[in-house]
């Protein structure tokens, strides 16, 4: 699990778009980060929009744990491998989901979260693409 999560540690930058804001791209930044003792990645991010939330990730152990500006806290399911990273959380009426690929040369890192608020039909939500500052 950690040889996809050591490729992304450093500094990105990073292009967010949301359904609800159509033909708006969110620039932004992130920084992957072990934490002291090597047992968890930290990842932080911040948005250069109001409405888009600062976060910060404390992920390992098949779990991302989620916190942001807003005051929301999440806790995820995940597996990483052959470069991909999927998170998941199965939470009745707003279920998530995240599918995550990092490219050959490992300079890009692109997915999509989806949503389902019916906890069945799932649809894009946030398309994200991190590239390696």
């Amino acid at each position: 699990m950690t040889d996809l999560l050591n490729i992304l540690v450093g500094e990105w930058s990073v292009e967010a778009r949301h359904p609800a804001f159509p033909g708006l791209v969110v620039a932004g930044r992130a920084s992957f980060e072990w934490l002291e003792g090597g047992h968890f990645l930290i990842l932080r991010s911040q948005a250069e929009h109001p409405d888009f939330p600062d976060a910060l990730w404390v992920i390992g152990d098949g779990k991302a744990h989620y916190f942001d500006s807003r005051g929301v806290r999440r806790v995820y399911e995940m597996s990483v491998g052959e470069a991909v990273w999927r998170i998941w959380r199965d939470e009745p009426g707003f279920a998530q989901r995240f599918e995550g690929r990092l490219s050959d040369d490992g300079d890009t890192f692109s997915g999509v979260w989806e949503l389902s608020r019916d906890d069945e039909t799932y649809e894009s939500d946030l398309e994200i693409l991190y590239r390696r500052a």
